[in-house]
């Protein structure tokens, strides 16, 4: 079976924020690093060349398969502010109707910038989502 593509490495988070061009874009990404941090209780890890993640969950399905996951995770991508929202949305309606201008798929929520987002209700969707996934994967 495959190894999953994207992984916790060594490479210095900072650094990674420094090469990000947009500026508004990298500071987005510092907050939501901290919020992320404090929520989960883990550091910042760059999980392979794009993505900041913060702690894990393993998981185990009926087929056999199973693997590690990132328990919650950021990444400042050219078009949007990317946030990992493990658990999904549709658990969530009520935030997601308040949080503000936003886009979905499913697992990442896209904001073109954070000030689009309230920052209570993102907190809080972060928040919901890591105590889901340590409910599922303890």
């Amino acid at each position: 079976m495959a190894a999953p593509k994207t992984r916790p490495t060594d490479a210095s988070v900072e650094d990674f924020l420094l090469s990000v061009e947009n500026l508004e874009r990298r500071e987005d990404a510092r907050v939501v690093v901290k919020i992320m941090e404090r929520i989960t209780g883990h550091p910042p890890v760059m999980w392979g060349e794009s993505i900041i993640g913060f702690g894990t969950y393993h998981y185990k399905y009926a087929s056999g398969r199973e693997g590690d996951g990132v328990l919650s995770a950021v990444s400042p991508r050219k078009t949007a502010l990317t946030v990992y929202i493990m658990a999904g949305f549709k658990k969530y309606p009520d935030l997601m109707d308040k949080l503000g201008k936003h886009k979905t798929g499913a697992s990442c929520l896209y904001l073109k910038r954070l000030s689009d987002a309230d920052p209570e209700v993102l907190e809080e969707l972060i928040l919901r989502s890591v105590a889901y996934m340590r409910k599922l994967y303890p």
